[in-house]
């Protein structure tokens, strides 16, 4: 019977994958880059180079988060997995930064008349790139979106980002080709930008699974919604959830009928706790607590 792949297994196979063709996408662009005389090219280079960095932190992050609760992490490891998604933020800005800086340096360059015309190989480059690029975006996002891991996603976004960089570097190239030397480094001061838009966004997004940000507010209705469809339940007192890396833990006292034993009301909330953890696949663990529900006669 054949085994099926885990969610860490699929992680690193898609990873790897990525990572064997960004080593030859970097060794392109850096000759591409030089022999060219492309300052454009040579920034995407840098760029791709960053990509294999962060990967690997991609794959240390989630092999990491995969692993089973142990005696110092009672609660798992999943916060190690936003933990990575924090460093590949801080390499994708600094990458941002830096080819920024490449630019703006090729421009006060190109005032003195040292700037140099891109050759054909680099045009042939940014083409190659986007293609590639692309396709290992959407490769990685279908593999992100099956095992719901953020910060394979934020890896798949890093390879969309690279592809629309190389857009951006063959415009610049072909009109510097064209004659205005002078869009290939204002090309490479518009990739530092979409680098450092997308640094920001993954940040934001791993900061909020790890400082306890509830659910959104359509989630939570329909938590009540189901909590209040269990046989037994009054009322509900309430109800508190946390993101816990990519996962959930949700918190609910419920209102029963004071009557009912201790056994009757320990199955309603069993109930509960069953209900909400079969229906919401990102729960990781449900405490259900019950207390007597208000009885306020006519």
């Amino acid at each position: 019977m054949k085994k099926t792949r885990t969610n860490e297994q699929m992680a690193i196979r898609a990873s790897v994958t990525t990572i064997i063709c960004d080593v030859g996408l970097v060794i392109f662009k850096l000759f591409a880059g030089i022999v060219g005389n492309s300052t454009a090219m040579l920034a995407d280079a840098i760029h791709s180079l960053s990509d294999m960095l962060t990967t690997v932190v991609v794959m240390i992050g989630v092999k990491m988060a995969n692993k089973k609760p142990d005696k110092d992490h009672q609660y798992g490891h999943e916060r190690f997995e936003p933990v990575a998604a924090v460093i590949l933020s801080v390499v994708l800005f600094v990458t941002g930064i830096g080819i920024g800086w490449a630019g703006i340096q090729q421009i006060v360059a190109a005032e003195h008349g040292q700037l140099a015309i891109p050759g054909a190989i680099a045009l042939v480059a940014a083409v190659v790139t986007l293609v590639l690029k692309e396709g290992m975006y959407r490769y990685k996002r279908g593999v992100a979106k099956k095992i719901d891991s953020s910060a394979l996603m934020a890896d798949a976004w890093h390879h969309r980002i690279d592809a629309l960089t190389s857009i951006g570097s063959f415009l610049g190239i072909l009109g510097a080709m064209l004659g205005f030397p002078i869009l290939d480094p204002i090309a490479a001061i518009a990739i530092c930008l979409f680098i450092i838009k997308a640094a920001l966004d993954v940040f934001r997004s791993a900061i909020s699974k790890m400082t306890d940000k509830a659910c959104d507010e359509d989630t939570q209705a329909q938590m009540r919604e189901l909590i209040l469809a269990q046989a037994g339940v009054e009322n509900i007192d309430m109800l508190r959830t946390r993101l816990f890396g990519d996962k959930i833990y949700v918190d609910v006292e419920i209102g029963v009928d004071g009557t009912k034993t201790l056994h009757e009301a320990h199955d309603i909330a069993h109930t509960v706790h069953d209900a909400i953890e079969a229906q919401f696949i990102k729960v990781k663990h449900c405490m259900v607590h019950v207390n007597p529900a208000d009885k306020h006669p006519l």
